[in-house]
């Protein structure tokens, strides 16, 4: 992973989030949209990205280096979180190392790549998102819940510290919010809180809810009311035996340990996720199947400390034997990962049959267009430009809080929209006040040659960067 972090992949949501940088780096106190020209809020402003938006703006670094010092922070905090909360649940030394094999490799036989999923491929291709460094905090909030919840309830000041947490990670990623919220009521369940505890938990939450109504950022329980998500979240309903079925190794040691004990926190934590899981699929509010880790993490880490806390003999040899297989099955299906660190060419066959080469990006244009330019292009490049310090006419990225947001994309459609007059792409063209046009050979648009644009530059795909003419 340190070597991933090296090469940093680009794929996905990763130019949001140098987007989002950039963006503070130029206006720390009121940055604007983070993809289009309009001073809206965006819940991608968070603590995490408002913190490395003050370390671009205080060193100069440039924001793809700012994001690889995120990444390693993250993956720390995942790394120290992950261990610090296994050994709330287990004393055996073996526990936090076989349990970051788990959560890293034991999955399924087809690759599952998503945000804040800790499958190797996944983590690799969003290492330096917020998603990871909400589940690194998550798993430390976890830990030091469980701590606090032992015995004595800790002092007051405690819980407070980690109801603020609490919001910290709200804020950061939501998905993973609600994941640490399960866990943690599974966490408070499990420690048989007293009634001691339960006035310093309720003043915990009482001070993240007041975190959360103030950040200033945007406002975080509008997100509450948004709503078109369902399709894109579809598809975490489907392939769930292939994707995930190595898990199923850890429902059994779940069983096993909620025989043992019925309040076993990984056990309630496992059946709190299923339950939002089933709840999203059976109602149609398929985002809520972002609630998947509270399923597997539980799981994968069951399977680690029932391994680890076997008896000594024939039933430990036999347990970690079947559980050696299905880690050794889970790495080959994400071998592919390795490919993100030693290019395709290096990779056998059959691993680079299931690589997925990287984005190139778009630094071939930053010659010409400047910081706040707005650039007219399609849904693909749109996901990438603003990485640059660039807007575009039309977000690449579905936007809650953009009032105009279906104007935007009714001009992109018109502008690159088969047969639509020549009048009408001008004015869809210059009604967002683009000054470039980024455009490929089947991309549609004004045809090459047109008085509208200047040619300027040409880059990979035979895509081409115009300058309108006024």
């Amino acid at each position: 992973m340190l070597l991933v972090i090296v090469r940093l992949p680009w794929d996905g949501d990763l130019g949001m989030h140098a987007a989002t940088v950039e963006r503070l780096r130029h206006r720390l106190l009121d940055p604007g949209n983070p993809l289009v020209d309009e001073n809206t809020p965006s819940p991608y402003y968070s603590p995490w990205t408002v913190f490395l938006g003050v370390v671009a703006r205080c060193t100069g670094l440039s924001v793809w280096v700012v994001l690889r010092i995120g990444a390693l922070i993250g993956l720390a905090l995942l790394v120290t979180g992950l261990w610090r909360y296994v050994r709330t649940l287990s004393d055996r030394s073996a526990a936090p190392p076989l349990a970051l094999l788990c959560t890293v490799f034991l999955w399924g036989t087809q690759v599952f790549k998503w945000s804040g999923f800790l499958g190797l491929n996944s983590l690799a291709l969003t290492v330096a998102y917020p998603s990871v460094f909400a589940l690194g905090l998550t798993f430390h909030f976890w830990a030091a819940l469980a701590r606090a919840l032992k015995g004595e309830p800790a002092a007051p000041a405690v819980f407070l510290g980690l109801g603020a947490l609490w919001a910290v990670i709200l804020l950061s990623h939501q998905f993973t919010g609600v994941v640490a919220t399960l866990g943690a009521l599974a966490t408070a369940v499990g420690a048989r809180a007293g009634r001691r505890a339960l006035p310093r938990l309720g003043a915990g939450i009482l001070l993240g809810v007041v975190v959360l109504a103030v950040w200033p950022y945007y406002d975080f329980f509008a997100l509450f009311r948004v709503g078109g998500l369902e399709t894109i979240h579809r598809a975490l309903y489907q392939d769930l035996f292939a994707r995930f079925c190595l898990v199923l190794l850890g429902v059994a040691a779940l069983a096993v340990q909620a025989r043992r004990d019925p309040r076993d926190p990984l056990a309630v934590f496992f059946l709190l996720g299923v339950a939002v899981f089933a709840a999203g699929g059976l109602s149609g509010h398929y985002s809520w199947g972002r609630a998947l880790p509270a399923v597997l993490i539980p799981a994968q880490i069951a399977a680690a400390v029932e391994v680890a806390g076997a008896a000594s003999g024939t039933p430990r040899k036999a347990a970690a034997g079947v559980l050696a297989a299905a880690l050794a099955a889970g790495a080959w299906t994400q071998a592919q990962t390795v490919g993100y660190v030693v290019g395709r060419s290096a990779l056998p066959g059959p691993v680079a049959a299931k690589y997925r080469v990287p984005w190139t990006g778009y630094h071939w244009i930053t010659p010409w267009v400047r910081y706040g330019d707005v650039v007219m292009a399609k849904t693909y490049p749109a996901r990438q430009i603003p990485a640059y310090g660039v807007y575009t006419v039309a977000p690449g990225y579905p936007d809650f809080f953009l009032p105009d947001e279906g104007r935007r994309v009714s001009a992109a459609g018109t502008y690159f929209g088969g047969g639509v007059p020549r009048n009408a792409r001008l004015r869809a063209l210059r009604s967002y006040g683009a000054r470039w046009v980024v455009q490929g050979p089947s991309d549609g648009g004004l045809p090459p040659g047109d008085r509208a644009l200047r040619r300027v530059a040409a880059g990979p795909g035979g895509q081409v960067l115009y300058e309108v003419v006024r």
